[in-house]
């Protein structure tokens, strides 16, 4: 790449980051920005119009006086030479037209008696001379043009500007009729030139002065209209926090105004749908609590009595009737089923209603572990990967919860063996629970963690209850965990555990919490 062309890339990339810079600012920079280029815009278009119409005015002016008085001056004094003048008529004639009233220098050339070219010039020898003067203009006045009804004179007065050392000139020339003698007009525009840089500066500082005045109109502007819309922003933003209460102050009949009233119509539509569904779900978590509380005396009763007839069909006396012996079997069972459905409905009424709290205890991880297999009897089905002297500060009821809905679930939707591996990364306790089953399907994944969400829409009466990984889930939230559900790459399916290793943190801050909120009630 030549450096031409790294040039070319760099100045795209840096007016691209600044374009971007620009889409990302605020509003009210742009604005400005906005309001900036079109005043800037404007002003230099206005001020080049009238420096362009002003400078041909005043070189017009001082033109068209300094060309009619040489004029005048070459009929008058140039034209009363002789045909065959000396070098000293035309030194004093010459002097004598450099003396009118627009004071410019004049180069008188012709031929004396000798035919010998001879020059005056108003400045001597070391003034104006022919080699001021431009060849195509030299060429011009000495043309003979054709006399008609358009052209009384053989010869015209031709000029033209040129600039020497930064000073503007105007050089003119014409011939006198009847082989006359030439002349030359040298003129210094350079008061002109002061005077329209004179004009150049006021036009500028004009422009400067209505950039700035354009920049604090535009910030008047984008404070006028900005103000509504940091109003509604910060409106939003509350509405977002869930301050549902709140509204925008209404005035005038623009869109402004007309897009606060939509705003406060919408804010009091969503408060109004927000309280009658909060209201609809408390009613159903308060029916829950109420049925599962309901439900606990009669199970209580109920479970007393399978007790018994689970202790008869164990009895070696065999007193039950083997022709009742599976629908007792089934009472048993489904009392037990029913029994964890209550449990569970009742830890989940607690977890909505905010009254879960954590009883912390120092853990030793592998102990834990295996006190919740050998419970369940899972001994010879679970493979456990777990270095001894590995605590960590949680509270263990719900530690075994959430392993024995883990396990428990590897072990009934995956397959034998599942390995449960325990390791510490950084400040937290991470334990994965992976099976050697068929893994969970890709649109299942999502869900595996919903309340009362089974798989298989051919199964809804499977023993599980469908609320055993989403009590799991919340029992690691309220730790300040989290648990993940994926598919191993060698088969089957993971779910990973990660805990704090000390909750204590989390729990103060609950607490905390819990207190201001009363004290604001």
């Amino acid at each position: 790449m030549t450096e031409a062309q790294g040039g070319v890339r760099g100045w795209a990339a840096a007016r691209k980051g600044v374009w971007s810079w620009l889409r990302f600012t605020s509003l009210r920079l742009r604005l400005v920005v906005v309001f900036g280029l079109v005043a800037l815009t404007a002003a230099v278009s206005a001020s080049g119009i009238a420096y362009w119409l002003n400078r041909e005015a005043v070189l017009r002016r001082a033109q068209d006086a300094v060309l009619r008085d040489f004029e005048q001056e070459m009929q008058i004094r140039a034209g009363l030479l002789p045909e065959e003048p000396t070098q000293d008529e035309l030194q004093h004639t010459a002097g004598q037209m450099a003396n009118s009233s627009q004071r410019f220098s004049v180069l008188l050339v012709a031929r004396d008696g000798n035919g010998k070219t001879v020059y005056g010039s108003s400045g001597g020898l070391s003034g104006f001379s022919l080699q001021d003067v431009p060849r195509s203009l030299r060429e011009a006045v000495n043309e003979r043009q054709k006399v008609d009804s358009e052209n009384a004179s053989e010869y015209r007065l031709y000029w033209q500007r040129v600039v020497e050392d930064g000073t503007p000139y105007l050089v003119a020339g014409t011939r006198v009729v009847g082989d006359g003698p030439t002349g030359y007009m040298l003129k210094s525009l350079k008061p002109e030139a002061k005077d329209l840089n004179s004009l150049a500066w006021s036009l500028g500082i004009a422009t400067g002065l209505a950039l700035i005045g354009s920049a604090l109109l535009a910030q008047a502007a984008a404070t006028t209209v900005l103000k509504p819309v940091h109003r509604l922003g910060v409106a939003a933003r509350r509405l977002g926090e869930g301050k549902l209460d709140t509204r925008l102050r209404v005035s005038g009949t623009d869109e402004l105004a007309d897009l606060s009233r939509t705003f406060n119509n919408a804010a009091a539509a969503l408060e109004k749908r927000v309280a009658d569904m909060a209201g609809r779900d408390d009613a159903s978590r308060r029916f829950v609590a109420d049925m599962s509380h309901e439900l606990r005396t009669p199970l209580t009763a109920i479970t007393a009595v399978t007790e018994v007839l689970e202790e008869e069909l164990d009895a070696e006396t065999g007193s039950v009737d083997p022709m009742i012996e599976p629908a007792v079997r089934l009472v048993v069972s489904e009392t037990r089923r029913l029994n964890n459905l209550v449990e569970n409905l009742m830890e989940v009424t607690r977890f909505d209603a905010g009254t879960a709290r954590l009883v912390l205890d120092d853990v030793e991880l592998a102990d834990q572990i295996t006190a919740c297999i050998d419970a369940r009897a899972w001994l010879d089905a679970v493979e456990l990967d777990a270095e001894r002297g590995l605590h960590a500060r949680l509270d263990p009821r719900r530690l075994d919860v959430i392993l024995a809905n883990l396990i428990g679930n590897a072990l009934k939707h995956g397959g034998s063996p599942v390995r449960v591996s325990v390791r510490e990364a950084a400040e937290e306790i991470v334990i994965e629970v992976q099976d050697h089953g068929p893994g969970i399907p890709e649109d299942v994944l999502p869900h595996v963690f919903d309340r009362f969400y089974k798989a298989s829409a051919s199964r809804p009466r499977s023993e599980g209850s469908g609320l055993g990984l989403s009590i799991a889930l919340e029992n690691a939230h309220i730790h300040g965990g989290e648990i993940t559900a994926a598919n191993s790459p060698e088969g089957g399916a993971v779910f990973t555990l990660r805990l704090p290793k000390d909750a204590s943190a989390l729990m103060a801050e609950a607490e905390q919490a819990e207190q201001a909120e009363k004290g604001d009630a």
